[in-house]
């Protein structure tokens, strides 16, 4: 299909319209659509974008169910987008705090601003066929439409989690909460906490997390106390853990691998200040561009390369590392309840590719760790073949690994802690931690 351009003239309705059809239509993600769209608008009306178009991406089989018998046919050429915008209007009408009359009117105006004035009398049409005909009162039978989840992962979940599915898929539905990390190289974390007090923003700690405050409502992150300072950083507790779990020590060699944007790096640094050399890597220049404002606002002094880990004949300097983080390259099934967009990104041949470049990396990777080092793997997955199946085939090719167990119930069948989405407030998550026997 063809690309629609950004509106020229800005528009509510029609720039998030646009940002929804350039998700489903060209596999463009939200962050990377709403940035655009964002300059344009005030702060309100870009979180007004970007909790429309999230939001469709959770309810979109209902959504698209409810389209399919409200249009004749469907449309087709530059008219496509006209779609996603009376997908935006239903979506207000259902799930939103827009009145009626504005959800109806605004979205209906909006097409004049996607090139389709001609359309206007079908959005209206539909949206008022929709309220006239009490659409979202009639049941339906159909179990993945209202998961709001693709076949292939309702199906991936039931396969993984059987009794547990149903729990499993309403977390990935959640929202999820905003953590914070206190960087206490710049402050301590109860004058942290103090500072929020002091500006009225509701949070809460973390038992398990001593470092983390959850933020009890969405805010601005830019307008925190001490952003600019460094004070924090944004980081789930999931992703917190591994700075924790990877146990390093002073004057150690630590090698974060597909490190940005570079939460994980700056945790590292934060809770072994004396480490002797930590190294950032990651392929993506533009996203190493976040790494280096990340540990620029945080005040962290570490290497930062580019480079591909499954090859490291072009970037290693030949030493060995104490200890290596790799943060591979996954589905992030995990994370959905925050991406949502990355249920209709992924694709079920995805899996497969994915779990093959997962083990070339940890293949080429173990040869960098000094014997008795430790590797430690995550995703951001919840998905066994990039994970516990990934780890177990590791274990049984590799004669100098060990597992070392994160949970007392950790086997060699059964590596790695899986976090689901929603236990403890966290993301989804995975982790497993080898050592390289002497």
């Amino acid at each position: 299909m063809k690309p629609f351009p950004l509106p020229k003239q800005k528009n509510l309705r029609a720039d998030c319209a646009w940002v929804i059809f350039q998700i489903l239509e060209h596999g463009k993600s939200s962050r990377e659509c709403l940035e655009r769209v964002q300059r344009r608008h005030n702060a309100r009306d870009n979180a007004w974008i970007q909790e429309m178009s999230l939001g469709v991406m959770r309810k979109l089989p209902l959504l698209q169910h409810w389209l399919r018998s409200l249009l004749d046919r469907p449309l087709k050429g530059n008219k496509k987008i006209i779609e996603h915008l009376i997908l935006l209007g239903l979506y207000q009408l259902q799930f939103s705090r827009v009145s009626h009359h504005a959800a109806v009117g605004e979205t209906v105006a909006a097409a004049s601003y996607l090139n389709s004035a001609a359309l206007k009398g079908l959005v209206n049409a539909v949206l008022r066929n929709f309220q006239r005909e009490s659409l979202a009162e009639k049941p339906i039978d159909n179990e993945i439409i209202k998961s709001g989840l693709p076949k292939w992962l309702f199906k991936a979940i039931e396969n993984a989690y059987e009794l547990d599915a149903d729990a499993v898929r309403e977390a990935t539905n959640s929202i999820a909460p905003i953590w914070l990390r206190v960087n206490q190289t710049q402050i301590s974390f109860d004058a942290y906490c103090s500072l929020l007090d002091n500006a009225n923003i509701e949070y809460e700690r973390s038992i398990a997390h001593k470092e983390a405050v959850i933020l009890k409502k969405r805010e601005d992150i830019t307008a925190l106390p001490g952003f600019e300072k460094g004070f924090f950083a944004v980081q789930d507790g999931a992703a917190q853990l591994a700075a924790h779990y990877l146990e390093v020590k002073e004057g150690e060699r630590v090698l974060d691998c597909c490190a940005a944007p570079g939460g994980k790096t700056g945790h590292i640094a934060e809770l072994t200040p004396a480490l002797g050399y930590l190294l950032a890597l990651d392929a993506d220049a533009s996203r190493l561009e976040r790494v280096k404002e990340n540990m620029t606002r945080l005040k962290h002094n570490v290497d930062i390369k580019q480079g591909d880990a499954a090859t490291p004949a072009d970037w290693w300097d030949g030493k060995l590392f104490d200890k290596i983080l790799l943060d591979a390259p996954c589905s992030a099934t995990g994370v959905i309840r925050r991406h949502p967009d990355i249920r209709w990104l992924r694709k079920s041949t995805d899996i497969d590719n994915l779990a093959r470049l997962q083990r070339q990396i940890l293949d080429a990777l173990w040869g960098l760790l000094k014997p008795g080092g430790t590797l430690l793997y995550a995703t951001c997955s919840i998905l066994p073949k990039e994970n516990r199946l990934q780890i177990k085939s590791f274990l049984q090719d590799t004669a100098d690994a060990k597992l070392v167990a994160l949970t007392k119930t950790e086997t060699n069948d059964k590596p790695g802690r899986q976090i689901l989405p929603g236990e403890e407030q966290m993301d989804g998550f995975y982790y497993a931690r080898l050592i390289k026997s002497h």
